[in-house]
């Protein structure tokens, strides 16, 4: 009986401990991670991400690390490097316990560190001056190619009209179709053209059955013809008419002269497209040499292109609607940190509760 009752004893309690385990280790792996120690913080990017450190303003990625560290009451102390790849080198040595900043998250980067979930995304964007058309560029459309490939059929269409015309003529209506083929076909093309564009002079008509029936045949398809060419053309006059210097996609900039932030991905991305890259060292460079009309446009990361036209609203400038290369912005950790569950799980409470969105708005346009 005494065995019996140990045998019982000894499976509940393998029983209980069995699922017991294996519970608290989940439950632990998710539980919230005690800081005692001071964190050590770099601080990389450019405005309105980071600001300079003699700066009043502090930036949308120092704000929402230090509302997340304030609701964690984590202690912490920043050190500022002049690029994020520095920040990241020393990460990877261990000498730093997370980055803030405008730090991309890339497939390229997750094999050597962890990120946060992203608190911005970003995207590349094009900035274009505001300015009313000149003269040619009004017109400069009906000398397109295509137009001149246009005008080009109808000169031929125009020659075969005037040669079966001059056949079906010459021998019938000679004072009228003379016998040399030169001025027999132009003579046939300028009845073509006459009743094309219907002024009827009446000194050149068609006496036989086949000259009139290419004529009646002729009015037909010009009328047609001749709707769809002066159509064309008004609208191309119109939209000319009522567009402006600005770009609307990365297409456009093919062979136009676009600032950008030297050895950024913007810079690779532009090269894709053909277009005539001036490589500047910031923002305002670049900007300075689209609004001096040096360059045409400028592209570059569309927040820290937002946060200038926020702040010099004063210049007539254009921001395209069009996203490339979309990418997320996070924190970025060592791979075996143990602070990620608590950074995700508060940015997650600061977005629910729009914080973030406030932070953002703050610093840039709430339209965008």
């Amino acid at each position: 009986m005494r065995l019996k009752t140990l045998v019982t004893a000894f499976t509940l309690f393998c029983f209980t401990h069995l699922f017991y385990i294996p519970t608290l280790y989940a439950q632990d792996t998710k539980a919230s991670f005690s800081i005692t120690d001071e964190l050590r913080v770099g601080v990389a990017g450019n405005e309105p991400f980071v600001f300079a450190q003699n700066s009043s303003t502090k930036g949308i990625a120092l704000e929402i690390w230090e509302d997340l560290a304030n609701k964690k009451s984590w202690d912490y102390i920043y050190k500022s490097y002049d690029t994020v790849e520095d920040a990241l080198y020393d990460l990877n040595k261990g000498n730093l316990d997370v980055v803030v900043g405008p730090i991309s998250i890339t497939s390229q980067r997750l094999e050597y560190m962890n990120f946060s979930q992203p608190f911005y995304n970003s995207s590349l964007a094009i900035v274009s001056r505001v300015d009313d058309l000149t003269l040619w560029q009004r017109i400069k459309p009906l000398f397109s190619m295509k137009l001149l490939i246009a005008v080009g059929i109808f000169l031929i269409i125009l020659a075969i009209v005037g040669t079966l015309l001059w056949l079906a003529e010459r021998k019938r209506s000679p004072e009228q179709f003379p016998s040399k083929i030169a001025d027999g076909i132009g003579t046939g093309m300028w009845l073509a053209i006459v009743t094309m564009s219907t002024t009827g002079y009446g000194d050149k008509a068609p006496i036989t059955l086949w000259g009139r029936i290419i004529a009646g045949s002729w009015m037909i398809i010009s009328i047609i013809f001749a709707t769809s060419m002066v159509a064309g053309i008004a609208s191309t006059l119109t939209l000319s008419s009522l567009g402006s210097s600005t770009f609307a996609n990365v297409e456009q900039l093919s062979g136009r002269k676009v600032a950008t932030i030297s050895a950024s991905p913007s810079e690779a991305f532009l090269k894709e497209y053909k277009a005539k890259i001036t490589g500047v060292d910031n923002i305002n460079e670049a900007m300075s040499k689209l609004v001096n009309k040096e360059v045409d446009a400028v592209v570059y990361d569309r927040p820290q292109l937002l946060y200038y036209m926020k702040n010099h609203k004063d210049e007539e400038l254009f921001i395209a609607k069009a996203e490339y290369y979309k990418q997320g912005y996070g924190f970025a950790f060592p791979v075996d940190s143990k602070l990620i569950y608590d950074v995700n799980r508060t940015l997650l409470e600061l977005a629910e509760s729009q914080e973030v969105l406030n932070i953002v708005h703050h610093y840039l346009d709430k339209d965008e």
